[in-house]
C-alpha cells in the first residue's frame, strides 16, 4: 500500500470523519457577523483553536481540513496547529481551491479556479504538514443549468487538480456539491448528482488519477430547499446509496458527504440511515463544516469563559456523526 492510500484509508477510518474548518476570511467573517464578533485575525485564531484543542477530538475527527491562514497558525501556547493536531492523531488538510468564479458566456454557472500554481503551492503545503488537500466544484441546479459545458470543466478541474496532489505528496478530497438550493425535485437532484459523478470519475481516469489514494466528497441526494414536496429521509438514504453504487468505483477508499445547508441533526440522520441500509464496498462518513460547528460556535460566541461549553458542543456533535458513521445514531441520544 502506498503512504497516500494509507493517509486516505485512514481520514475514512471505522467512526471516524473529517471536520471542514476551512472558511474563507470572507465566509469566516460572516459566522463572526451573526455572533457579533470582529473578523479580525486573532478572533479567528481563537476560534480555531478551540475547535482544535477540544479534547479527545482525535477520538471522532480523523482529519481536519484547514484555510491557508489557518495552517500557519499557532494555539494560545505556541503550539503550531498542524502540531497540535497530529499529536492528537488528526491528519490535517488544506483548502487549495481559489473559490467558484462566474464561468464566462455561462450566466449562472460557475467553475472553481486555482490551478494557476498550484504544483508550488501543493509542495509548500506538504513542507507545512499538511497531508491532504480539497477542492470544491459548484454546480447549480436551474433553468437551463446545470450545462454540459458546466459539468465537463469543473470535472476537469477537479480531476487536474487531484492529479497534482496526487504528484506533491497530497490526498485529494474531490468535492463535486451539487448546490440544494432551488425548487428542483429529487429526481433532478438524482440525476444531476449522477450525471456530475460520471463526469467526474471519466476525468480522473483521463489525468491517471490513482482511485486508491483520493477521498470522496459529494452533496446528498435532495429535493432543493424551496420544492414543495421535499423527501424524507429514508428516501434520501435510499437514493443517494443507489446513485453512488452505480457511480463510484469499489477502488474508493471511503466517500465522506458534505452537508450542504443541511441542519445539523438532519445531515447526521441520513447518514445513519445509508450506513444502516449497508452492503457497501466503500467507508461512509462525514466531512462537514457548519453541521458541526454551528451549536460551538454559537455556545463560544467569541468569549475565553464559554470555550469549555463550546467544546462540549463541537464533542457531542462530533460523536453523533460518528456514531451515524457506524450505523448506531438514534435521535434519542442526542438529549443525553
Amino acid at each position: 500500500m502506498t503512504e497516500l492510500a494509507r493517509i486516505a484509508q485512514a481520514m475514512v477510518a471505522k467512526g471516524r470523519g473529517i471536520l471542514a474548518a476551512d472558511e474563507s476570511t470572507g465566509t469566516i467573517g460572516k459566522r463572526f457577523e451573526r455572533i457579533a464578533v470582529e473578523n479580525v485575525e486573532e478572533n479567528r485564531r481563537a476560534y480555531r483553536d478551540m475547535l482544535f484543542s477540544a479534547p479527545g477530538l482525535g477520538q471522532t475527527i480523523s482529519g481536519v481540513i484547514l484555510y491557508d491562514e489557518t495552517l500557519r497558525q499557532s494555539s494560545a501556547d505556541g503550539t503550531r496547529f498542524v502540531d497540535l493536531l497530529t499529536r492528537n492523531d488528526i491528519l490535517p488538510g488544506i483548502k487549495v481551491d481559489a473559490g467558484a468564479k462566474d464561468m464566462p458566456l455561462f450566466p449562472g454557472e460557475q467553475i472553481t479556479e486555482g490551478l494557476d500554481g498550484l504544483a508550488r503551492r501543493c509542495t509548500e503545503y506538504v513542507a507545512l504538514g499538511a497531508r491532504f488537500a480539497k477542492w470544491r466544484a459548484v454546480i447549480n441546479i436551474g433553468k437551463g443549468m446545470p450545462s454540459n459545458g458546466c459539468i465537463v470543466a469543473n470535472a476537469h478541474a477537479l480531476a487536474r487538480y487531484a492529479a497534482i496532489c496526487q504528484m506533491t505528496g497530497l490526498v485529494p478530497i474531490v468535492e463535486p456539491e451539487v448546490i440544494m438550493d432551488g425548487e428542483h425535485t429529487i429526481d433532478t437532484c438524482e440525476r444531476v448528482t449522477e450525471w456530475a459523478l460520471q463526469e467526474t470519475f471519466s476525468a480522473l481516469a483521463n489525468q491517471r488519477v490513482v482511485l486508491e489514494e483520493i477521498v470522496l466528497k459529494p452533496s446528498m441526494v435532495v429535493s432543493g430547499s424551496k420544492c414543495a414536496q421535499q423527501a424524507g429521509p429514508q428516501e434520501v438514504a435510499e437514493r443517494t446509496l443507489r446513485l453512488l453504487k452505480r457511480t463510484v468505483p469499489a477502488a474508493v477508499p471511503g466517500i465522506a458527504f458534505l452537508s450542504g445547508g443541511q441542519s445539523d441533526e438532519v445531515a447526521t440522520d441520513h447518514l445513519d440511515r445509508m450506513n444502516k441500509l449497508g452492503g457497501l464496498p466503500w467507508a461512509l462518513t462525514f466531512s462537514y463544516g457548519r453541521a458541526l460547528q454551528q451549536p460551538a460556535i454559537k455556545t463560544w460566541a467569541g468569549k475565553a469563559a464559554n470555550v469549555p461549553a463550546a467544546q462540549a458542543a463541537l464533542l457531542h456533535r462530533a460523536r453523533m456523526n460518528s456514531l451515524a458513521a457506524m450505523g448506531q445514531y438514534s435521535a434519542a441520544l442526542e438529549s443525553r
